[in-house]
């Protein structure tokens, strides 16, 4: 790895780091090292990373703001490329919306709020990135990404960009298109919001903000969602009848404040999660035969 960190040092395209702990960038603050740690200033840096890891065939990865990421002890192989400072530009004409993947999805519903524009009260209460929220069509309080969305800007695994409409997103419940079927992260996105009343969409956003606060566990470090909802059933609530709110591992603990939370009370390992997770959707199997999936995404060496 030692040309491809000396070659992309040399481009100044940003940030440039080896064996950076990726416990410092999840929210659940567990995570062993990045071989390769870049985070690029702009678009085009990312297209100047991406010609030199191609060319030494290294494997990448990107990441927003670690919110719905679980990254193993072993740490990730290759590099990992982080959207943020940089790629968190936003550009307003009338009611469409342009925005870098790495910008904070809170802060933008707010700042979006202030103009009168409405159509991201949802996002109020959401950590995490624009980009991250587009890859996994994030939602809550009725709606979602999908909603609002008229493109996006996606860096695919060959290395290319191309503009990706909503109509082939193939957006499902907490899915798209570039989760497996067409993997790719997102740097740039382009929403179609809708003039509102300001009285009436700060009510809404902080009211989807108090709720998040009642009822989740964000003053720990944990990842948010766990799990899927299995629909028509909610897992939150699952993994509550089932007696399982507060059981340990290590030093991993299921929320008691929300079952579908999953803490770190100071110590927890990525092997802690996911020994809890394994518990948890064989103990929800054997009372109710419903399979759990994982909200979370799970990366690295294995």
């Amino acid at each position: 790895m030692l040309g491809l960190v000396e070659e992309l040092k040399q481009l100044k395209i940003g940030t440039v780091k080896e064996n950076e702990p990726m416990s410092n960038h999840t929210t659940i603050k567990i995570g062993g090292p990045a071989e390769v740690y870049i985070e690029p200033t702009s678009v085009e840096n990312i297209k100047k990373a991406m010609d030199v890891i191609k060319k030494h065939h290294a494997k990448w990865i990107a990441i927003g703001r670690g919110s719905n990421l679980l990254v193993s002890d072993q740490g990730i192989e290759g590099v990992v490329i982080k959207l943020g400072q940089g790629l968190d530009q936003v550009q307003i004409e009338g009611t469409t919306l342009t925005v870098g993947g790495g910008h904070s999805l809170v802060s933008l519903a707010t700042s979006i709020s202030r103009k009168g524009l409405s159509g991201l009260e949802f996002a109020s209460g959401i950590p995490g990135s624009v980009g991250g929220a587009v890859f996994m069509n994030a939602g809550a309080h009725g709606s979602d990404i999908s909603k609002i969305l008229q493109k996006a800007l996606v860096l695919f695994e060959d290395g290319n960009l191309e503009w990706v409409l909503n109509a082939d997103m193939e957006f499902s419940y907490r899915t798209s298109v570039l989760q497996k079927k067409r993997p790719g992260v997102v740097v740039e996105a382009v929403f179609q919001l809708e003039h509102g009343d300001k009285d009436a969409i700060y009510h809404a956003m902080q009211k989807n903000k108090d709720y998040r606060k009642e009822t989740q566990p964000w003053n720990f470090p944990c990842a948010g969602s766990i799990f899927r909802n299995p629909l028509p059933n909610y897992a939150g609530k699952l993994i509550e009848v089932a007696g399982l709110k507060g059981y340990e591992i290590g030093g991993a603990k299921i929320s008691e404040m929300h079952g579908n939370f999953i803490v770190n009370t100071g110590s927890a390992k990525a092997e802690d999660v996911l020994q809890l997770i394994q518990h948890v959707k064989k103990t929800i199997y054997d009372l109710y035969e419903i399979k759990m999936e994982t909200e979370v995404e799970i990366i690295g060496i294995k």
